[in-house]
């Protein structure tokens, strides 16, 4: 009965944790009204947006009375998923109700356009010539949070004991300093500074402050939405590939690495692991695909560069801007795109897919293996790599650890591709379509439409969920909640026993 007791106050917190969540989305809901001041002839969007936000504070505020301080109740990192999960179920409910109140997208669009910007993936079935600029901006803001994080944005302006469990129940472990109160709102700071960094360029070199300060948003949360048809290449213009193709780097960027920066580290930024493997991986794929890849699409070889350069930045940082379609591109170079898909970006950053980091650590430990192997028994030599942080050892438990999260993100992919497969589409179109998906990419090569088969919307659906809160977050977090919730069950079961 103890327990059950300590459980119920455990809940209380949760909830209250969620219902902060919540009330903050209820007010990020009302920030793109202030569209209509600048196009008055969309006012008939007003209550799109105004009745969810105001039943999300509602709801936020009720929830939010039962937080209150209780040293007895510690909330672990399981616990933390659980506020992370039910604080993103939310989010995308009441971010899909925009989409369905205007009858713009029924309920299976709506949830996946709301997937798509909180997990900042760019994969869209909303048709951006008939979307009002409300709407857009809307688009384009989901992506600037689900990118920082609900738990980061939380955290910067209010904090309780359990503070360090949610942050890392949200996948992250980049620690800036050694309060995370200050690591929030450093990453916050660092964050917007991109952000209007971003749009002060767009401006400069051609886009409308509109359009510049959605794809400010768009390129350093690596989620890709844009406000035209065409992307990027709508503006066929190389100041804003090359402002782009900057900001995309900076979003698949570790923040810890950002720091660095800040404090003008260049050398130790460079020493690195993560950030020399990617460039690596650019160093080694872009030449490679510039020379042999699209050597007979495209005659031109500035063309070429300047074309492989910006996709394979988008893929890698899985931004999922693109200047060009692919439809006519060569087998080989579209299967280079999907691994650099799946590898994604660097850890503690806006990116998803695998993450660079633990790719590189599963490489180096193939080097370690092999230089262990050649070595003299006696010979006893700990492996390390570079963080910014400094060196970080690596032991067996976090080798396995890599492998089993590489495992379940492959297995995933598979039957991920595999079940659009059996809606007609192509291996590699539908190999493509769902790295892009799982990594949180946004490129496409057509499949993803309004017109899409449900099986398939529903499938990217929990890929784009599972790519951006990573499987064992939810996987802990859901399972701490059944046993506790089978626990609760059962007590409630011997204290009322049923009447015969």
């Amino acid at each position: 009965m103890q327990y059950s007791n300590y459980l119920i106050k455990k809940y209380k917190q949760i909830f209250g944790y969620v219902g902060l969540m919540i009330t903050f989305i209820g007010i990020a809901l009302l920030v793109p009204l202030i569209m209509i001041i600048f196009f008055p002839s969309e006012r008939h969007m007003f209550l799109p947006y105004f009745i969810p936000s105001c039943l999300a504070i509602t709801i936020g505020l009720l929830l939010k009375t039962g937080l209150k301080q209780d040293k007895t109740i510690t909330l672990r990192v399981q616990d933390g998923g659980i506020i992370v999960i039910l604080s993103w179920f939310f989010a995308i409910i009441f971010s899909a109700m925009p989409f369905l109140i205007s009858k713009q997208l029924n309920f299976t669009q709506a949830i996946f356009e709301a997937v798509s910007g909180w997990t900042t993936t760019g994969l869209s079935v909303v048709e951006v010539t008939n979307t009002s600029n409300v709407t857009l901006f809307w688009r384009s803001m989901m992506q600037m949070l689900g990118g920082a994080g609900l738990v980061v944005i939380m955290m910067s302006a209010i904090i309780g004991p359990h503070g360090l469990g949610l942050y890392q129940a949200e996948g992250r472990t980049d620690r800036l300093l050694p309060n995370i109160k200050k690591t929030t709102k450093l990453i916050l700071t660092i964050y917007i500074g991109y952000i209007l960094a971003g749009t002060i360029l767009y401006s400069i070199f051609g886009m409308s402050t509109f359009d510049a300060i959605n794809h400010a948003m768009a390129a350093i949360s690596t989620g890709g939405f844009s406000t035209k048809v065409n992307s990027i290449g709508e503006f066929n213009n190389i100041s804003i590939e090359l402002i782009t193709i900057i900001l995309m780097f900076l979003g698949t960027i570790n923040f810890a690495a950002h720091y660095l920066l800040f404090k003008k580290e260049i050398k130790q930024f460079f020493k690195i692991g993560e950030i020399r493997f990617m460039f690596f991986i650019l160093s080694v794929s872009i030449p490679f695909v510039v020379f042999l890849g699209l050597n007979t699409l495209y005659e031109n070889i500035g063309s070429r560069i300047r074309i492989t350069v910006f996709e394979f930045t988008s893929a890698l940082s899985t931004t999922g801007f693109s200047t060009v379609s692919y439809k006519n591109w060569p087998e080989i170079v579209i299967f280079i795109m999907v691994i650099l898909m799946i590898i994604g970006g660097g850890a503690g950053s806006t990116a998803g897919g695998m993450k660079q980091y633990r790719v590189y650590v599963l490489l180096k430990s193939l080097i370690w293996n092999i230089k262990n192997y050649l070595r003299p028994k006696r010979n006893i030599n700990q492996s390390y790599v570079i963080r910014p942080d400094g060196k970080y050892y690596i032991f067996e438990k976090h080798i396995n650890d890599i492998s089993h999260y590489v495992t379940i993100y492959v297995l995933t992919f598979i039957v991920g591709t595999v079940i659009i497969l059996t809606q007609g589409y192509s291996l590699s179109d539908s190999m493509f379509e769902f790295a892009s998906t799982l990594g949180t990419v946004g490129l496409s090569v057509g499949i993803t439409s309004a017109s899409a088969p449900l099986l398939v919307q529903w499938t990217q659906i929990i890929g784009m969920i599972l790519g951006r809160l990573e499987f064992f977050v939810i996987f802990y977090a859901l399972l701490r909640l059944i046993i506790d919730i089978k626990h609760i069950n059962n007590n409630l079961k011997i204290n009322h026993p049923k009447k015969v």
